[in-house]
């Protein structure tokens, strides 16, 4: 049974399953937002900089609030770099670039790939044991997320590269997890390193898009400027219960949320975007979520 844990935005105990389905399902629901966006003429590097902004003061006000001193030290800040380059900055600038050409479906589902990523990298540094259980949950789990990503290969019209692009952020996103685990800063609580990650991931996403020469300025009409806000709120909310999840379950019990952003994200951009939905659905989602109890329950 999963033990109860604190959570950032409070005292309230929650379970580690029901911190991997909420920060799981904000996860999915951060690739429906930027698909939304992109529909309605957001540029999507834009639209990344500036909601990641946001969710990161958001952040900052709750630590704040909590009785955090946001102190910079190099170790804080070389930290909040190379988390922030890893888990943040680089996958989403891959994955919102190819939103646009491949589909905000299509990302969710490499969100799918990273649980497999981890578990490998952790047994190969000795961070995990391997286990019949936890090799069993994985496959199952990777199982389901091939059938989800051969769906949308099948009917690709976004081209090679930009699908190569969005595959490539699921190996990001693992090796974040491996690090921000075995360099986590001695004695930082999870709400501190939350906002100097986000923060500092916006930085890195802002250079970028200035030393490409991509516009960080975009006409937007007041409906498109409100989803601004939303993603926002769902990135900070993604990210105060991230750093928590970590610190209870590990790299490989974290990198679970991918599964869960799958599923989320891939339902949402069926009802809110009219993307098709793919037969294989039926068998892929069961697959994963058996995957995810395995896994869950492994021998540590």
């Amino acid at each position: 049974m999963a033990l109860p844990v604190q959570t950032t935005m409070g005292h309230i105990a929650v379970s580690a399953h029901l911190l991997l389905l909420f920060t799981g399902s904000l996860l999915g629901l951060t690739t429906v937002v930027a698909g939304l966006a992109a529909g309605l003429g957001w540029p999507p590097i834009a639209f990344l900089f500036w909601s990641a902004l946001g969710g990161g003061l958001i952040l900052a006000i709750l630590a704040l609030a909590a009785g955090e001193r946001l102190t910079p030290s190099p170790a804080l800040l070389r930290y909040g770099l190379q988390a922030g380059l890893l888990s943040f900055a680089l996958p989403n600038i891959l994955s919102f670039a190819a939103i646009p050409h491949v589909g905000s479906g299509f990302v969710a589902l490499c969100l799918a790939f990273p649980p497999l990523l981890t578990y490998g990298l952790a047994l190969v540094l000795g961070m995990d044991r391997l286990s019949v259980q936890g090799l069993a949950g994985m496959a199952l789990g990777l199982g389901g997320a091939m059938l989800f990503a051969a769906s949308r290969l099948t009917g690709a019209e976004g081209g090679g590269l930009w699908t190569a692009l969005a595959l490539a952020a699921p190996v990001s996103v693992a090796a974040g997890n491996i690090y921000r685990t075995v360099a986590w800063p001695a004695d930082a609580p999870p709400r501190l390193l939350a906002p100097v990650m986000v923060l500092i991931a916006a930085a890195i996403v802002g250079a970028y898009a200035v030393i490409s020469k991509i516009p960080l300025l975009a006409a937007t009409s007041v409906h498109t400027a409100g989803l601004l806000p939303l993603q926002a709120a769902i990135i900070a909310g993604t990210y105060a219960l991230f750093f928590v999840l970590q610190k209870r379950s590990g790299p490989v019990g974290l990198s679970q949320i991918g599964w869960i952003g799958a599923i989320t994200g891939k339902g949402l951009a069926v009802v809110l975007l009219g993307e098709s939905v793919p037969p294989i659905l039926a068998l892929a989602i069961p697959l994963i979520l058996a995957g995810i109890v395995l896994v869950s329950r492994r021998p540590r």
